[in-house]
C-alpha cells in the first residue's frame, strides 16, 4: 500500500502532461467552477483504460497494436493505426511548443529556438538515453504540479460555488463548451496510454528474461490486483492534479474577469497565491518535468504501434543498428512533432487542440481494448468480468457521445 501511494503521487502528477495542464487551465479560466464535476467522472474512465491496457499486455505478453494485428482484419488495424499516428504527432508537437512557451518565461530567447532545442533534447535523450534516464531527470520535477493543490486553497475560491458546481453539475449545450470537455477527455484518456501501458508490461518481462512470446504469455491474478492497486492510486493522484488546476484558474484568472488563456504566464498566475512573483518558475519547472516525461511516451509508443503493424523488431531493449526502424520511427515523430509549432498556432490553444484530436482518434480504441480483453480466446480466464465491462462500456460510449455531439455542432454552426 505505502508502494502504491508513493509511486501513485509521482504517476499522478506525471500523467498530466502539457496538454493536460493547458486544457484544465484552460477549463477553469474560461468556465470558472462549471466543470470540477469532469474531475470525479473522468477518474473511473482513466482506472479502467489503464487497466485494461496493462492487463492485456501481461496476458498475451504483446504490446496493444501487435495483439491487434494477430487478432484483427489488416483494414482495421491500418485505420486504427493512422488515427493513432496523427493524435500522438499532435499532442507531442503541442507538448514540445508548451515546454517552449513555459522555458520563455524564464530564457528570453525566440519561440522557434525553444521549439528546437526541445526536440532535439527529447530526441538524444531517447535513443542515445533510456526512458528510465529520463524518468530520474524529470519525474520529480513533475511534482511541482502539486502546488496546484495548494494554491486552490490559497487562492480563497468561493466554496459555496465550488459545492454548487459538484452537485449540481451542468454546462451550456455550444461548441465551446463541448470542445473543452472532448479536449478534457481526450487529453485525460490520449490513446499514447493504450498503448504505452501494454507495450511497459511486455518490456517489463523481456528485462525478466522472458524473451520469446511464449514465454511472456500469462499473468496470475494477485499480479492482476498489484497491478489495480497501483493504477488507482495514480489515477487518483492525476485526477486530484486535474480538479486543483480547474479549481485554482477558476479562483484566481476566471475570478480576475480573463476568461482566456493566450500564454504560458497566464497559465502560471493561477499559482501566484501559493509562489508568489516566483509562480513562473514553479508552472516552468512542472511543465519542463511533465513534458519530458510525456513526449517519449507519445513518440515511443507511435513507434511501437507502426513496427508492431508490419512486424518489424521494436523495443527499448534494441541497440540502435539493431531497431533502425524503431528508432527512426521516433526520430520521424519528433520531427514531424517539432515541424508543427511552425505553422504559427498559438503554443497555448494547440494544447486544447491537441486533446480534442485525441479525443477523437481514442474511442475505436477504447472499443478494441474492451473487445479483446473479453474474448476468452485472447484472455483464457483472465478474461473481464462485469464490472470491467459496466465500466469499459460507459467509457468508450462517453467518449463516443462527447465527440459525435462536438461533430454535430460544428455542423449545425456552420450551415
Amino acid at each position: 500500500m505505502l508502494r502504491s501511494f508513493g509511486l501513485g503521487i509521482i504517476t499522478g502528477a506525471a500523467d498530466d502532461d502539457c496538454s493536460a495542464v493547458g486544457t484544465y487551465s484552460q477549463a477553469g479560466a474560461q468556465f470558472g467552477y462549471a466543470l470540477l464535476w469532469t474531475a470525479p467522472l473522468l477518474l473511473p474512465m482513466m482506472v479502467t483504460v489503464v487497466y485494461l491496457s496493462s492487463k492485456l499486455g501481461q496476458v498475451t505478453g504483446q504490446g496493444l497494436f501487435a495483439a491487434i494485428r494477430a487478432w484483427h482484419s489488416r483494414p482495421l488495424l491500418y485505420a486504427v493505426l493512422i488515427a493513432v499516428i496523427f493524435g500522438n504527432t499532435i499532442e507531442a508537437g503541442a507538448d514540445i511548443g508548451g515546454i517552449a512557451a513555459a522555458l520563455r518565461l524564464l530564457v528570453p530567447l525566440p519561440h522557434p529556438l525553444l521549439v528546437l532545442a526541445v526536440g532535439v533534447l527529447s530526441l538524444i535523450l531517447q535513443i542515445w538515453g533510456s526512458y528510465r534516464l529520463i524518468s530520474n531527470l524529470f519525474r520529480f520535477l513533475s511534482l511541482a504540479l502539486l502546488a496546484y493543490v495548494v494554491s486552490m486553497f490559497l487562492a480563497h475560491p468561493d466554496w459555496h460555488a465550488v459545492t454548487h458546481a459538484l452537485i449540481h453539475p451542468g454546462l451550456p449545450w455550444n461548441r465551446d463548451t463541448l470542445a473543452i470537455l472532448v479536449a478534457m477527455i481526450g487529453t485525460s484518456l490520449s490513446a499514447y496510454l493504450f498503448t504505452w501501458q501494454s507495450n511497459q508490461e511486455v518490456e517489463e518481462k523481456i528485462a525478466a528474461g522472458q524473451v520469446r512470446l511464449h514465454q511472456r504469455r500469462g499473468t496470475t491474478h494477485e499480479r492482476l490486483q498489484k497491478t489495480l492497486l497501483d493504477v488507482l492510486f495514480g489515477m487518483f493522484f492525476s485526477a486530484l492534479v486535474m480538479y486543483a488546476i480547474i479549481l485554482s484558474t477558476a479562483a484566481t484568472l476566471h475570478g480576475a474577469g480573463q476568461h482566456d488563456v493566450q500564454s504560458a504566464a497566464d497559465a502560471a498566475r493561477a499559482l501566484t497565491p501559493v509562489a508568489g512573483r516566483a509562480a513562473g518558475l514553479l508552472f516552468t519547472l512542472g511543465i519542463v518535468g511533465v513534458g519530458f516525461l510525456a513526449i517519449p511516451v507519445m513518440t515511443t509508443g507511435a513507434a511501437y504501434d507502426i513496427c508492431q503493424s508490419f512486424c518489424l523488431r521494436n523495443g527499448l531493449d534494441l541497440k540502435l543498428r539493431e531497431g533502425k526502424a524503431f528508432y527512426g520511427s521516433i526520430a520521424a515523430v519528433i520531427a514531424a512533432a517539432t515541424a508543427i509549432n511552425f505553422a504559427g498556432i498559438n503554443p497555448m490553444k494547440a494544447l486544447v487542440f491537441a486533446g480534442i484530436v485525441q479525443g477523437f482518434s481514442t474511442p475505436p480504441l477504447m472499443l478494441l481494448i474492451l473487445l479483446m480483453t473479453n474474448s476468452r480466446r485472447i484472455m483464457g480466464d483472465k478474461s473481464n468480468r462485469w464490472i470491467a465491462n459496466a465500466f469499459g462500456a460507459a467509457t468508450t460510449l462517453v467518449i463516443t457521445a462527447a465527440s459525435a455531439a462536438l461533430i454535430w455542432m460544428w455542423i449545425k454552426t456552420r450551415f
